[in-house]
């Protein structure tokens, strides 16, 4: 097979929640000059790039999601020269910056909407999605994700406006081709800086048809993308990635083959449901289902073949801590946490590391509201209190899915806030930052840091594991996810025991090498054995057998 390798195929991408990251003037809020001192930790770990969430100017009703200037810096982050400077360091540490782009809404509170919201006849009236009422009431029923009516009415011109998300961020109008201009300029103002691309916030909504219901795939989505494309990052080398909630394989392939000139891949979302109660919300819990995790991932892993790209991802600022969620954070965190790392990286697509991930972090236990910052949260907590439900449920609900857990501030080491700030946090430090820091993890050889850094050093240095094609193997245990990676000739084997009971494996296969594994065993014969929980190891199989 003929690959023409784009850089990020072969990249391992970090996201860093920068409020979370590394306070460097000791206000309780982390910042760009705190991303900055932590470059060469991130170099150590071998990424390519990082994904920085918002650090745009803004209100911060839904922490920096809710934009009021593209081209301005939030206060608490610091400058314009700050970001400069960011993207110049990480370049000369060859790391790119992957701006998040919000352009399926602003903030209530940028120069567009006030002044779209000032008269019906301003000419900023259409950047905005505005319509009528009917005897008093919304013009449709559309729900906003943050619960309730997504129509606000605004008092000064009687018309109700679009928000899918908060009141505090009304959807632009994609229809009007000034507000497709005004955000290509806006991108290109950044590519113009030197960064390394774009991940695209709720991109699949920017095509909505709200009179007709219809929010995620519009019809002129794509058409969008290729108009994007071509007036921004097309045949720039830059990686583009688009969050798409309702995304199949073959929607997937209309986002990411390389023909169509839309994005470079998409984050697929349809994993991360599958421990919720199917047809309601992500707050009503099921246990994990492992056999249905190995069809999702092999659907993904074959389906898309190669006319479409994926991405990997267990953990995002949006989700709970992994190895709270599917693994193990009490006696088995370090076999889990390698597990779930092992069985990701080593699939095909480009993987994404949540900051923390890499030491295991887990999510933050609460015991009441008043601890949640989370806007999301807070909205389900008194929407389910007022239908009756028990506060112990819902906090159970919030432990669980709530998006402050991966929110808590990045734990550097065991000194006071983890080394996170020297004042309060803006939101507390899990409770364990003594036991689980980046110190401690890189003062020892054995730890979760050094699995992931040597995933990404064979990612680099394994064509396999780039471009090699996906089999599951089907003969095992429900709770063993096994697959094979074939290349050129070469076979590799992954094996994961993805639960904390031994579980019994046998391949009547002969092997010639290990890869990686999250133990000290030998794996010469894999037939008949027992797998301790949580373990997990790649080996190369010998041709000769099959």
């Amino acid at each position: 097979m003929t690959t023409n390798t784009q850089w990020w195929q072969e990249a391992v991408v970090y996201q860093v929640y920068p409020r979370s990251f590394q306070d460097s003037n000791g206000d309780g809020i982390g910042d760009l000059k705190g991303i900055i001192q932590r470059l060469d930790y991130l170099k150590k770990l071998g990424i390519s790039a990082i994904w920085l969430s918002p650090v745009y100017r803004s209100p911060n009703d839904d922490n920096g999601y809710d934009i009021s200037d593209y081209e301005q810096i939030m206060a608490e982050f610091g400058t314009m020269d700050d970001m400069d400077r960011l993207i110049q360091e990480a370049q000369q540490r060859e790391i790119k910056i992957i701006m998040d782009l919000v352009v399926n809404h602003t903030s209530d509170e940028h120069p567009w909407f006030i002044e779209s919201r000032a008269s019906k006849e301003n000419p900023y009236r259409d950047f905005y999605v505005w319509r009528e009422g009917a005897n008093g009431q919304a013009p449709n029923d559309l729900e906003s994700t943050f619960l309730g009516s997504a129509w606000q009415l605004d008092e000064p011109t009687g018309d109700y406006y679009l928000h899918l998300f908060s009141q505090k961020q009304p959807d632009l109008n994609w229809e009007n081709p000034s507000v497709r201009q005004a955000i290509y300029d806006m991108m290109n103002f950044w590519i113009d800086k030197g960064i390394g691309g774009f991940r695209m916030d709720v991109i699949d909504l920017v095509g909505k048809l709200p009179d007709q219901k219809i929010t995620g795939n519009g019809p002129k989505l794509h058409e969008y993308l290729q108009e994007m494309n071509a007036q921004t990052f097309g045949g720039k080398d830059l990686l583009t990635v688009g969050e798409t909630w309702g995304a199949t394989p073959e929607i997937a392939k209309l986002y990411s083959d390389p023909q169509r000139n839309e994005l470079s891949m998409v984050f697929q979302f349809e994993h991360v449901a599958l421990d919720e109660e199917p047809g309601k919300s992500k707050w009503d819990l099921r246990p994990l289902q492992i056999p249905e995790l190995k069809n999702v991932f092999s659907k993904w892993q074959t389906e898309l073949g190669n006319q479409g790209w994926n991405s990997l991802f267990w953990n995002n600022h949006d989700l709970p801590r992994i190895v709270s969620r599917w693994g193990n954070d009490g006696s088995y965190r370090v076999q889990s946490a390698k597990m779930l790392a092992i069985l990701l990286h080593m699939l095909k697509g480009t993987p994404y590391i949540y900051q923390g991930e890499e030491i295991g972090m887990t999510n933050r236990v609460i015991q009441d509201i008043s601890e949640v910052e989370d806007i999301e949260s807070k909205n389900m907590y008194a929407d389910r209190i007022e239908k009756g439900y028990s506060k112990a449920d819902i906090l159970t609900s919030i432990n669980t899915k709530g998006r402050d857990n991966a929110r808590t501030p990045m734990q550097w080491d065991n000194t006071t806030n983890a080394g996170f700030t020297t004042n309060t946090p803006w939101l507390a430090v899990n409770k364990n930052y003594q036991e689980i820091n980046v110190e401690q993890a890189l003062a020892d050889s054995n730890s979760i840091f050094y699995t992931y850094q040597k995933l990404i050093e064979l990612r680099k240095n394994h064509p396999l594991i780039i471009w090699g094609n996906f089999e599951l193997v089907t003969d095992t245990a429900e709770e063993v996810f096994a697959y094979y990676r074939h290349y050129q000739g070469e076979s590799w084997l992954i094996v994961c025991n993805f639960s904390d009971q031994t579980q019994p494996f046998s391949l009547n296969k002969t092997t010639t090498e290990t890869i990686i594994a999250n133990t000290e065993k030998e794996y010469h014969q894999l037939s008949d054995r027992t797998l301790a929980p949580y373990e997990a190891f790649v080996v190369k199989l010998s041709n000769i057998s099959e």
